[in-house]
């Protein structure tokens, strides 16, 4: 004791002091909070109590959904109110916009003797000569002239919300799409042309077929011409088996088609808003096929469509049954190998889930991680974004709560309203007023046979990515602990594609700026799907390509594109090249299928993906 206090300092006496004096207030505080706590009154009521209540506001969001379409009125109401208020205490843009109307004030291009001017470059629908001829020169003018004048009025109104400004843009936009004088039979010059060479059959023809698509919608069948491109017989035809089955994925390992392959295994993790076959398409343009040919042993999730009876199957479900599942079965059949994960789109997105939380606690299983359109920062998701509030996902929750699931048509128009002018109504001017039906082919067919989506999954991922973010900001929550894609060290190669809708490839890019790894930025002309799905030799490809370390200054997304010059060619054959430099073993005697506990259960491309 007394070389104790020989060997303390004043100061270390009364921070003693002061300790012992805070622990007497806390248990002084926790006495009197205890004390509090006995004598308080019980609550007036349950909270479930009005439970049944809530579930009637539920009930009459899904049946307000089904008149609808799935559009939430309060979301519409908010964005008109707040652009409307706005636009009312704004007189500076009210005489911008008056001055607009008057002849020769519009800044758009006003066409001359080439035909009608728009502001879109990418705007096709007056590019045939016979919109040169009058009247019909006149009336595309003057609606291009309409709808420039309604672009700038939705835009640029001080103080509205960036959400709302969007919303009502976009709801313009549809509406003013809808009466395009190119979507009308008598003020389209080449639909009149066509009418009167034909004396109106194609009109009759085209009304046929409209009859027969919209009873093959009714009928909930695929579209005509589709039953060319079966699964398993023309479209995944890469031979391999399946060697784990759960209650919500199979896992396909594919038979190698070389004496030797790269020792690290591909896991592809394709997103469950699609069959899996969008990477085992035709021969000529399987994803799969190719990578087997260049001496890769290659795993592949393939979804079970969800029913009703899987509505409480969550986010995190899909990366236990899904990735870690498949993991695991790859660690039995090819023992003490690191894996070459690779995700595409909404899939992507959970497998950087499951790498943070694999970085977190300690399991070292994964070679490299490759995201295809996949998003990890939801601030800027792009077209979605139209579509994602609390109204709107209120609406979407209780629409999904009634059925148990989202429907595979609820999804696919959403995506085709994002791009209404090419999928919608462009589709209707050639398919039923020209009768010239673009003949189906691979893509299309798969793109036809869509998937479903579970209610708890989906409800998470719309409120914790898309509404919250909380992936990027490091809130998502894995086995009670929140992930953070700053811990991933593996290497990193990420594919943007430019017209991509869906995942803008500025919001792929992100990853730059959350992850602490080498980075491997690849930007590939095309959209979703067709940049993706983009094998070599495939005329008029390009793709940018740039490995940034971690420890490199990094480029903002605008800056990379016009620092980054564009090569000729597939991203896939530098990716390939990228996968062998980062098989650190070298080339190993190919894999016999299945191994210790997993043996092959049913041939390519098994049941899960047959299934409607």
């Amino acid at each position: 004791m007394v070389s104790h206090f020989r060997a303390s300092t004043p100061r270390q006496l009364d921070v003693e002091a002061q300790s012992r004096r805070d622990r007497r207030r806390n248990r002084a505080y926790r006495a009197t909070s205890r004390a509090k706590k006995a004598h308080a009154p019980a609550p007036a009521q349950d909270p479930d109590a009005f439970a049944d209540l809530r579930a009637l506001d539920q009930w009459r969001e899904a049946n307000l959904a089904a008149l609808t379409g799935g559009v939430s009125p309060e979301s519409l109401a908010l964005a008109a109110t707040d652009w409307a208020l706005h636009l009312a205490g704004a007189p500076g843009k009210r005489l911008e916009l008056a001055l607009r109307l008057l002849p020769g004030a519009s800044r758009r291009p006003a066409g001359g003797a080439a035909g009608p001017g728009s502001d879109d470059p990418a705007d096709h629908r007056f590019a045939s000569p016979a919109w040169k001829q009058w009247p019909y020169r006149q009336w595309a003018q003057a609606f291009l002239d309409c709808e420039s004048w309604w672009r700038h009025a939705t835009v640029g109104v001080s103080g509205i919300q960036p959400h709302h400004e969007q919303v009502v843009s976009f709801a313009a936009r549809q509406w003013l799409d809808m009466w395009s004088p190119s979507n009308l039979p008598w003020t389209n010059p080449e639909v009149v042309q066509r009418t009167l060479e034909q004396g109106g059959a194609n009109l009759w023809r085209g009304g046929m077929a409209l009859l027969r698509d919209l009873q093959r919608a009714m009928l909930q069948q695929p579209p005509a011409g589709s039953e060319a491109f079966a699964v398993g017989r023309d479209l995944a035809v890469t031979p391999g088996q399946v060697v784990m089955r759960n209650r919500l994925v199979e896992l396909i390992q594919y038979a190698p088609t070389t004496a030797t392959v790269h020792a690290e295994p591909i896991l592809i993790v394709p997103a469950w808003i699609m069959k899996y076959y969008i990477l085992d398409l035709s021969p000529h343009n399987s994803l799969i096929r190719w990578l087997v040919s260049k001496g890769h042993t290659v795993f592949c999730l393939s979804w079970r469509n969800v029913g009703a009876e899987d509505r409480d199957l969550s986010l995190d479900d899909y990366r236990r049954l899904g990735i870690m599942a498949a993991l695991d079965a790859i660690s039995a059949i090819v023992p003490k190998r690191r894996v070459h994960a690779v995700g595409y789109c909404l899939g992507g997105t959970l497998l950087a889930i499951a790498a943070a939380a694999m970085a977190q606690s300690g399991d070292e299983r994964l070679a490299t991680t490759t995201l295809l359109a996949a998003q990890t920062d939801f601030s800027e998701p792009g077209g979605m974004q139209i579509f994602i509030d609390p109204s709107q996902v209120h609406m979407i929750d209780s629409m999904m709560a009634r059925r148990g699931h989202l429907t595979a048509e609820q999804m696919s128009g959403a995506f085709q309203i994002l791009r209404s002018n090419d999928l919608i109504w462009s589709r209707g001017v050639r398919d039923y007023l020209m009768d010239e039906p673009a003949p189906m082919n691979d893509l299309m067919a798969w793109n036809a046979d869509s998937t479903r989506m579970p209610f708890r999954m989906h409800s998470e991922y719309l409120h914790q990515l898309f509404l919250d973010n909380d992936l990027a900001r490091g809130r998502f929550v894995v086995d009670a602990r929140p992930v953070a894609l700053q811990n991933i060290r593996v290497p990193i190669f990420v594919v943007g594609t430019e017209g991509d809708r869906v995942a803008p490839w500025q919001s792929v890019y992100k990853i730059h700026y959350l992850a602490d790894a080498d980075v491997t930025f690849a930007l590939t002309n095309g959209g979703h799907n067709v940049g993706i799905v983009n094998e070599p030799g495939h005329p008029h490809r390009h793709y940018r390509l740039r490995e940034q370390a971690a420890t490199d200054e990094c480029l903002g997304a605008q800056e990379w594109f016009e620092t980054t010059e564009p090569v000729e060619g597939s991203w896939w054959v530098p990716w390939q090249h990228w996968l062998a430099r980062h098989s650190r073993t070298g080339r190993v005697a190919a894999p016999a299928i299945g191994g210790p506990g997993y043996s092959p259960l049913a041939a390519a491309p098994g049941s899960y993906v047959l299934e409607r």
